[in-house]
This record gives C-alpha cells, sequence and structure tokens, in this order.
C-alpha cells in the first residue's frame, strides 16, 4: 500500500452550488472532526486533519476493523457527537472521547486504498461503489447516504433539519490527498442574526491601524447585554476603516457586557459604549451562547 500514516485529506472548495445538477452527486455536511482511518491487521488507528494520532481517544471505534469485508483499508470520515436532539453539535466533538458520557459517530463517506491497492484514482461514483460494499453498519459508524442530482432539495433539506449543508461532489472525481479541490464544493447554511458591539480587540499587520475583531453580545431574557464572541471576518479595507472612526470616540474603561469575556477575547481589548447593531451571519449560536464562523455584514 502507497498510502501510509498520515495522508492529508482531500478538501472541498466553499462555494454554491453548481449552475447544473449534470456530472454531481451531493453529501450531507456533518458537523464534526474529518478523521483519516487506517485500518489492519485487526486494529484501527484514527488520524487527525493535522496529522496527529487521535486513536487511543475515541475507543469506541476499536471494533471497526471486525465490521469492514477487508482485512485493510485507509477511510475518510467525519467524527460526530449528536445532541439530545439529533443534531450533530460540533462542540460536542470537542468534548467527546475517552470517559465522556457521549459516544462518536463515524460517517464513513470515502475510501483511499483496499487491501494494499490505492483507490484514489477511481471515480468518486465508483468509490462510493465499493464503499457501500466493505463496511458493514455499526452503532457508531455508518455509510451516509449520498444522492445524485436534486442538490437544491437536498440543501433545503438541510436547512429544515438545521443541518451545516452539503458537498457537490463531481461523478468523475478522483481523490487528491493535501489539496483543496473545486470538484468538491462546500456549500454551507447560513443564518443573518443582529448582535450588539461592545468591544474590539487590537488588530496587527494590515490591521493594526483598525482593529482585528468586533466583540459582540445579544440581550438576554433580563434585558442585559450577555457576551457572545467575536467577528473577526467579512471586513474589507473600507468598512474596516469606517467602524474604526466609529468606535474610537464610543471608547469606555468598563467592560458594558453583563459577564466579563473569556480571557483570550479580553486580550488586547477596548470596550465602547453598546450603541452599535451590527448584522452578521453565522453557522449557529454554540451551547455557551457564543457565535460560531461568524462574518460582518454591515451594520444595522
Amino acid at each position: 500500500m502507497s498510502l501510509t500514516f498520515p495522508v492529508l485529506p482531500m478538501k472541498a472548495s466553499i462555494g454554491s452550488l453548481p449552475a447544473s445538477d449534470d456530472g454531481w452527486a451531493y453529501e450531507i455536511k456533518w458537523d464534526g472532526y474529518r478523521t483519516i482511518v487506517f485500518v489492519a491487521d485487526g486494529r484501527v488507528r484514527l488520524q487527525s486533519t493535522s496529522g496527529k494520532d487521535v486513536t487511543e481517544r475515541w475507543p469506541e471505534f476499536a471494533a471497526l476493523a471486525d465490521a469492514l469485508n477487508t482485512p485493510s483499508a485507509v477511510l475518510d470520515a467525519e467524527l460526530v457527537v449528536f445532541d439530545d436532539d439529533g443534531r450533530p453539535r460540533f462542540e460536542l466533538v470537542q468534548q467527546s472521547g475517552r470517559g465522556s458520557d457521549r459516544e462518536a459517530v463515524l460517517h464513513i463517506f470515502d475510501v483511499l486504498a483496499v487491501g494494499g491497492t490505492d483507490t484514489i484514482g477511481l471515480p468518486y461514483v465508483d468509490r462510493r461503489r465499493l464503499l457501500t460494499q466493505l463496511v458493514e453498519p455499526g452503532a457508531n459508524w455508518l455509510v451516509p447516504a449520498h444522492q445524485i442530482g436534486d442538490g437544491a432539495a437536498l440543501l433545503a433539506a438541510t436547512v429544515e433539519r438545521q443541518l451545516e449543508g452539503v458537498i457537490a461532489k463531481r461523478l468523475d472525481s478522483v481523490y487528491k490527498p493535501g489539496t483543496r479541490s473545486k470538484d468538491w464544493i462546500k456549500v454551507k447554511n447560513r443564518t443573518r442574526v443582529d448582535v450588539v458591539v461592545g468591544g474590539f480587540t487590537a488588530g496587527s499587520g494590515r490591521r493594526e491601524s483598525s482593529f482585528g475583531a468586533l466583540l459582540v453580545g445579544v440581550h438576554d431574557a433580563h434585558g442585559a447585554l450577555a457576551f457572545a464572541g467575536g467577528v473577526g471576518t467579512g471586513f474589507d479595507q473600507r468598512t474596516l476603516a469606517d467602524l474604526t472612526a466609529r468606535l474610537r470616540p464610543l471608547e469606555i474603561d468598563t467592560c458594558p457586557f453583563v459577564t466579563l469575556p473569556p480571557t483570550k477575547y479580553r486580550r488586547g481589548a477596548r470596550w465602547v459604549q453598546p450603541v452599535l447593531t451590527a448584522t452578521i451571519e453565522i453557522a449557529e449560536f454554540t451551547n455557551e451562547g457564543l457565535v460560531r464562523h461568524a462574518s460582518f455584514v454591515t451594520l444595522a
């Protein structure tokens, strides 16, 4: 087998649904940890995206070797943990592992090698067919469904189920380890929310004269301003200059949030009067009430 540990995964480009469904398949994008799985000699080895061996953290996958119809394989998967409502939650993955109350589930979506032979040169549609023949579903792993065509319908279904989005993949695409390819397109669902600006962090590099991120909050049930995280993307140079000019006269000495933000947000923070409201796009609010994958849109 030419594929040896570690293997850098193939990644999708961020974009929108293809203009035509011809030649495309669609999968649900599961919100978890990308994981490369090595199976050989009855043992399972897990690798993170960065190439780290994380096998010991998730012992619930040790029996996966017995569920494969081959003595050895290299698989690509998303490691997911579900909440009480059956939704995948990224923060639960961060809390999961040995000793956790919640077990993880591997959504195995690609096969890179089987029985000592690499399969990365096969078209996507052939690798998917092979994958379903290899993996017997278990309590902690499965091969999630995919569909050919009708991507808009699947994307709409993920919105309804409050899932992250879909991945569009060309039927003839080969697997290119370590690359970000336009043959795979990541289409994310985003939500727009209004937040109150309560501060900003110091900028560096090209942002040294402006700021690094806006520190934002939302009003809780009692009307107090609860901290909701930082927003560090979505700004062009004109927006940075305009916001900096608006923020400087509003600076105050005390934090406007009802509770102090975590230390990582307070380093170099400047507080402002909470009079500006911003519209941002987010993937979701975490269980801690913080915005995730936030991007600035405009001042509301």
